[in-house]
């Protein structure tokens, strides 16, 4: 019985059991020298359209672009459940969000205790290091060496957790800390002939996006062009699209987002918040450099507000610019710190046998649908970026179209160190994919499911199935309703055809598909009702908390 028969069979029952705490591992090999490091770079919502690789019409990434022109980009990389801790949790077990604990943002903490390839790499005599962004709620397990960011993080002049749980605060911008403290971390390893793994993870660019200072003004406000979606039609859609809170038009704080300073002049247009929480942290020359970019931006706005001359959706378009200013900006040194590392690694000749990954852990829309944030299974939030550097294995340039998982990386990590992949992590190893041979058997489907509902941004819970050309979505708990998009004629998946007689067959046969999956994965709907029914009750104790 191979892996992928095994999980169909033991699937729905592994999601009953409780989650082991011990695994085994092969003892490291004689030659555990030869095996490559690996370096692993995740951002957080990174969208893949803001990659001048991936064709971006908004920004240029060119640091970014050396990971695509000398290794492989994926053009169809997803995740199981787009919103940030529980994708963590799936990268670092293999295992989808019911399997490994982690569905939501706010319920409890990761489980450290439970398998993780970074803890089989380890036991495998991998040098193990993890920096920057954790945001599970529980510290590091499975590292040698950790320094991480508390919760969210912040931008400038950080704090960041110790080993020892004590917290240090940098000063300085977070992205450059998060590089400068990898590549300490790379020249000062005690044994340097032990291969090693490294997960450099970057707060950038999360909300509330705040670009460095040498980026302030990078991207001219009115020259970002506008998505085609900006201001979206969602009539034919389930009533979630237009009940979340997550538009410019409408969810865009004042301060917090928007940068203004002081009182809400224009509470028809802006949510009330609380201010910018960076500018509280900055230095004195810090603030003079913020302020001398936004104050007089903020101040023609204002002006042109109070002489009545911005109509709604110009109000919408200035937000929009403003955001892609702040956003694009924070990707901007994240890119440089890119550019930095791999400079490292070949002025330390360690370039040739190390693999290098770039990604984020979910996408995000940039305006598209007239929103921002992520969550829903539309394109913009289900696409992952994925970038495979792997000298000497991976042929330069290639661009490849199957679908892989942010599901299948522990399983591809483990593999190409030489380390057994646990039969109960339920990814598939693209190894293969990377040496230029797809697998017949390779997945022609992925599964999807979001459970973080009732919460911020209030998007309704659902789960679906997308293959290469459609995409059927339920959306579920205080409401049930399908929605099928066919991605070939609709791209922009705004014509929701499940209702047309003519995708009847289409809907019938995926409905079996989704069926199979769940079964193959331990999942249901029925399971899915009994997990709303136990967060509902984390819910409201959380809430009494607050």
């Amino acid at each position: 019985m191979n892996r992928r028969d095994f999980l169909k069979v033991s699937g729905a029952a592994a999601a009953m059991l409780p989650m082991a705490g011990c695994w085994s591992s092969k003892a490291a090999s004689a030659n555990v020298q030869n095996r490559p490091n690996i370096i692993f770079i995740m951002t957080d919502d990174h969208a893949s359209h803001a990659m001048s690789c991936y064709g971006s019409r908004i920004n240029q990434t060119p640091q970014i672009d050396r990971l695509a022109a000398e290794g492989m980009r994926f053009e169809n990389c997803f995740c199981t459940n787009s919103i940030c801790a529980p994708s963590r949790a799936v990268i670092l077990t293999g295992k989808y969000s019911h399997i490994n604990g982690k569905i939501d943002n706010s319920s409890k903490a990761f489980d450290g205790s439970q398998q993780t390839y970074p803890k089989l790499l380890q036991a495998a005599g991998y040098d193990t290091a993890m920096i920057g962004k954790w945001h599970l709620r529980s510290h590091p397990t499975g590292f040698d060496y950790w320094e991480v960011l508390p919760g969210q993080g912040s931008y400038y002049n950080p704090d960041f957790v110790q080993m020892d749980g004590s917290k240090k605060r940098y000063e300085g911008y977070c992205t450059d800390l998060i590089t400068d403290f990898s590549i300490n971390w790379l020249e000062n390893r005690s044994d340097k002939n032990k291969p090693f793994l490294l997960i450099s993870q970057h707060k950038a660019p999360h909300r509330c996006w705040s670009p460095a200072p040498r980026h302030l003004g990078k991207y001219k406000h009115g020259t970002i062009p506008e998505p085609e979606t900006l201001f979206p039609d969602h009539s034919t859609r389930c009533p979630a699209s237009d009940e979340s809170e997550m538009s410019l038009r409408e969810h865009f704080s004042w301060g917090h987002d928007m940068k203004f300073k002081g009182k809400n002049l224009f509470p028809d247009s802006f949510r009330k918040s609380w201010g910018h929480a960076e500018y509280k942290r900055m230095s004195p020359e810090q603030k003079r450099q913020w302020d001398a970019h936004y104050e007089p931006e903020n101040k023609a706005f204002i002006e042109e507000m109070n002489a009545g001359k911005l109509t709604e959706d110009d109000v919408v378009r200035w937000k929009y610019q403003r955001y892609m200013h702040d956003y694009l900006g924070s990707i901007a040194a994240v890119d440089e710190g890119v550019g930095r590392l791999l400079d490292y690694l070949d002025e330390s000749g360690l370039a040739d046998n190390t693999i290098v990954v770039y990604t984020s852990d979910q996408g995000f829309y940039l305006g598209d649908h007239g929103w921002y944030d992520k969550r829903f299974m539309y394109e913009d939030s289900l696409r992952m970026p994925l970038l495979v550097r792997w000298p000497q294995q991976t042929k330069v340039g290639k661009v490849n179209d199957d679908i892989v998982l942010n599901l299948d990386f522990a399983e591809t990590f483990l593999d190409a160190a030489g380390v057994e992949v646990p039969a109960d992590m339920q990814g598939e190893s693209f190894k293969p994919i990377l040496k230029g041979k797809t697998p017949k058997d390779w997945r022609k489907s992925m599964y999807y499911h979001y459970y973080e509902y009732p919460a911020v941004h209030q998007v309704k819970r659902h789960y679906g199935v997308r293959t290469d050309r459609y995409k059927l979505i339920r959306f579920y708990y205080d409401i049930d309703c399908w929605e099928l998009y066919d991605l070939k004629r609709d791209p922009e998946e705004l014509n929701n055809c499940y209702n047309d007689p003519k995708y009847a067959k289409i809907v019938k046969k995926l409905k079996t598909e989704l069926t199979r999956l769940q079964e193959q994965y331990g999942d249901s709907h029925e399971l899915a009702m009994e997990i709303v029914d136990v967060t509902a009750k984390q819910k409201k104790i959380w809430n009494r908390k607050k």
